[in-house]
């Protein structure tokens, strides 16, 4: 008896251990479909980036070395959006249906209609040049947040950034016709942001800390009661049903909503820039990853 009981225990700790390993390193069976893998929908851009999900469930991303929004539908087919799109990173839809660009060619923020139509909504900062709007996300109340890292790229004149930012920093909008205000300064290179669907926190990850903080969204739409989340950062980050956050850079990493990772998604490709959910039932995880576009089932919906 005693030596079964002792097989027992044995054969059952090992499971635990594996599939402890499992979901630290595979793919966690809780939130990826049974048996689903990464697909490889399109390997034919230069560096892709900034994807956004419609109401519909087609997801438009940018290639921003070719100056390009694409857009992969929920049929699975791809067609480019917009061409000369001011050099687009992160992409967020308004409620109007609207994409909202971080136009980085000009380091500006852009609105972008269904027909294509672009409005300027953003410039600079008191008559400075952003360092380079990365990332956004648009709360229920249309409040803007976005980043502004420095990131040198060979189509600017300059070479450093404007001395009077004082630094890269977060920046949020009450609205679309609001002046950017400074959300936080001390911030290092915040990069992915994204919110929780009932308003209350905002996540942003810091590449200059290598952290992800959270927030509190106040009332009036400023921030508090910042916290390190995990100590980990990413280029663009989501979030599920769930709660969970997902963290893209060398694959995807998956932490709960209490900070535990609980998956990680290997991309066959030197990196995955960011990430989102799309399809019909906004169940399928979308990622941009240098070249090359990756679909992935799963059995959690996004709240983008």
């Amino acid at each position: 008896m005693r030596r079964l009981l002792a097989s027992i225990f044995k054969t059952g700790l090992l499971l635990l251990v594996f599939t402890s390993i499992y979901a630290q390193n595979g793919l966690d069976t809780a939130i990826v479909a049974p048996g689903a893998k990464p697909v490889l929908v399109s390997k034919q851009f230069s560096f892709t980036e900034g994807p956004a999900v419609d109401k519909q469930g087609n997801i438009f991303f940018t290639d921003q070395p070719n100056n390009k929004i694409w857009k992969y539908d929920i049929e699975g087919k791809l067609t480019v959006f917009l061409d000369d799109a001011g050099r687009s990173n992160g992409l967020y839809f308004d409620k109007k249906g609207n994409i909202i660009a971080c136009a980085d060619e000009h380091n500006q923020l852009w609105s972008i209609s269904p027909d294509r139509k672009i409005t300027l909504l953003v410039k600079d900062y008191n008559g400075h040049t952003f360092n380079g709007p990365n990332d956004l996300w648009i709360n229920s109340n249309g409040c803007i947040y976005f980043t502004d890292p420095y990131f040198q790229r060979d189509y600017w004149k300059r070479t450093k950034p404007d001395a009077a930012l004082s630094g890269e920093k977060l920046y949020f909008m009450k609205d679309e016709t609001s002046a950017p205000v400074l959300a936080d300064a001390n911030v290092k290179k915040p990069n992915g942001v994204v919110g929780t669907p009932d308003g209350k926190f905002l996540f942003v990850a810091d590449m200059g800390t290598n952290k992800t903080y959270r927030y509190q969204i106040n009332k009036d739409g400023s921030l508090s009661n910042k916290e390190i989340f995990v100590n980990q950062s990413a280029d663009g980050i989501t979030l599920d049903e769930k709660g969970n956050l997902y963290l893209a850079g060398s694959g995807v990493t998956v932490y709960n909503n209490n900070g535990v990772r609980i998956a990680h998604i290997n991309i066959p490709e030197a990196w995955t820039a960011n990430v989102c959910f799309g399809g019909r039932n906004k169940n399928v995880l979308f990622m941009t990853a240098s070249k090359a576009i990756y679909i992935l089932q799963m059995t959690v919906k996004g709240v983008e």
